[in-house]
């Protein structure tokens, strides 16, 4: 107990007490790249990581001390405030809500009246946005529920859903491309298809390929799973369609006892999709009944965001952002004698590796022309919300032109390469080629576009408002023989990924640190130093759907 309040003590004192140290010899124009520091990484990571802060989960304790010392080493670089009011801390509201699980009740009256079970039958989420969730109304199938003009492709074509619950597929066909098809295939995005037509409810259906990829049964694992949104000034939920009164998610037989219900075939439905055609939907003759309760507990928890103004006058209103999320999950539900989740991969390195940047910045004889905002996000874990807090809320005066977002940089190998992902999508991809050089390494491309990581991390919430971004991750190319970077990433994956093991007693080589804080150091560099602003390629899905900087002819 002792070790935990000394622990918790340096870190306050080190934001009330600490002096700024500004960047020294500022009339001096020339800017020479300044070595990362493995120490000060270490250093993060140990706090970050420690069993202390128990997991940092969204809204704990441990995130408050995450975000106090973190906001304490920008302070001690001598950035400024970015949040307003003079202060580090951007404090977001967020609504946690739950479901009461004794509270579903699902029924389907066609040929015959069909009552479901919970949750063998059906799951449903709880709602962020009412108390109780109810709906009765006749169905619609539409297909994947997807509208794609890009791709001539409209689910809802000739069908009224107008005050109906629409019955949709999971998924997206499988000749959309992988980036794009993850975008205009998202709950998000399928909820608003929905609700610019009408709907009041939605029912998604499991397809064999989904049960493929995540079992029905692996779902029912995380029935009790709280679900959270952050909450505008308004009191609304950000990213919630209220207009969707219930919603419901069926196995595949379930979804095919609604359908016999209702006199179809949902064997035929799965058969076209086996062959990759696009199911056109129609009328199903019944009404479904469905209700659910969930409980709402507000909490609150800070982005924290740091500001090196920009030394152009013309430029300094435009800011080059840095982003990486210190939340982690918190502590598991289990009877294992080590429960905290401590996140040391995920995300206390590319946390430490942001706070080393900003140092390194920090320390230049004159800053870059444009400035620059470091912002270490909360609530990722949660859905990308701090991030996208942020991005909708900006609170600095100007204009975001870039992002750059570290997320889990695996740092238990040398790699010769990185990976930026979205690279090939605006002009950002030339300037982070560029830097890359100068960092001695080289940019790959993406090894797994099926994977979808471009919308997957919380560079999206600043792609989704237009802004160019690149999330940028340790490549596979590893500079010790014998090592191959992807059988790392796999072997993370299986066994320390969101587990207790992701701690600091896994084999973390600290050169690879040093390599990728360097890395970020020269794209920030050359972002906030080149005349023109990172603008978007016109071809680029991201950019005809969000952007507002184009490249000209």
């Amino acid at each position: 107990m002792r070790q935990k309040f000394i622990i918790t003590l340096v870190a306050v004192t080190s934001i009330l007490g600490c002096t700024s140290t500004q960047p020294s010899n500022q009339s001096n124009p020339a800017i020479s790249s300044p070595t990362p520091n493995i120490e000060n990484i270490k250093g993060h990571m140990n706090f970050l990581a420690d069993d202390l802060l128990e997991g940092r989960d969204t809204g704990s304790r441990g995130a408050e001390l995450a975000a106090l010392y973190i906001a304490s080493e920008f302070k001690k670089y001598g950035l400024t405030p970015g949040a307003g009011n003079d202060s580090f801390f951007q404090r977001v509201t967020f609504r946690k809500a739950l479901l009461v699980q004794e509270s579903p009740s699902l029924t389907f009256s066609g040929e015959q009246t069909l009552a479901l079970d919970y949750p063998s039958d059906y799951i449903v989420g709880p709602s962020a946005a009412r108390v109780d969730s109810k709906v009765n109304a006749e169905l619609v199938f539409v297909g994947y529920g997807i509208v794609a003009p890009e791709f001539e492709h409209n689910d809802y074509a000739d069908l009224d859903v107008e005050d109906k619950v629409v019955v949709m597929l999971s998924g997206k066909p499988a000749s959309f491309p992988s980036e794009e098809g993850a975008h205009v295939a998202s709950g998000s995005q399928k909820s608003k298809y929905a609700v610019e037509r009408g709907a009041i409810g939605i029912i998604t259906l499991q397809t064999p390929a989904g049960e493929k990829v995540r079992p029905y049964q692996t779902s029912l694992n995380y029935i009790h799973t709280p679900r959270m949104r952050w909450i505008g000034e308004d009191g609304i939920p950000g990213n919630v369609h209220p207009e969707i009164q219930a919603s419901a998610y069926l196995s595949m037989p379930t979804a095919k006892k609604l359908f016999e219900n209702a006199g179809k075939d949902l064997e035929q439905v799965y058969a076209q999709l086996e062959n990759d055609e696009v199911p056109v939907g129609f009328e199903l003759p019944v009404t479904m009944e469905l209700s659910y309760q969930s409980t709402h507990e507000d909490l609150t928890s800070p982005n924290v965001a740091g500001v090196l103004p920009g030394s152009d006058p013309e430029l300094a209103d435009e800011f080059v952002v840095f982003t990486a999320h210190y939340d982690h999950i918190g502590i598991s539900k289990s009877v294992e004698k080590d429960r905290i989740n401590n996140g040391a991969m995920d995300n206390a390195t590319g946390t430490s590796v942001l706070m080393e940047t900003a140092r390194m910045f920090s320390t230049l004889a004159e800053a870059p022309k444009r400035s620059i905002l470091f912002l270490a996000v909360t609530g990722e874990e949660k859905g990308l919300l701090g991030a996208d807090y942020y991005a909708q809320n900006p609170s600095v005066e100007g204009e975001m032109v870039a992002n750059v977002n570290l997320d889990m940089p695996l740092l238990t190998y040398e790699s010769a390469d990185v990976i930026a992902f979205g690279a090939a999508h605006s002009t950002m991809g030339k300037s982070v080629e560029n830097a890359v050089a100068n960092a001695g390494i080289s940019l790959s491309p993406d090894p797994w576009p099926e994977l979808n990581l471009f919308t997957r991390s919380d560079h999206y919430a600043f792609v989704k408002q237009g802004i160019p971004a690149v999330f940028l991750v340790t490549g596979i190319e590893s500079k010790t023989p014998g090592i191959e970077g992807d059988k790392v990433l796999s072997n993370f994956l299986k066994t320390n990924y969101h587990r207790p093991s992701d701690d600091l007693s896994q084999a973390f080589v600290w050169p690879a640190a040093k390599t990728f804080a360097q890395v970020n150091f020269e794209i920030g560099l050359e972002l906030a130093q080149q005349e023109a602003r990172p603008a978007w390629y016109k071809e680029s899905f991201f950019g005809k759907t969000f952007g507002k900087v184009f490249v000209q002819e």
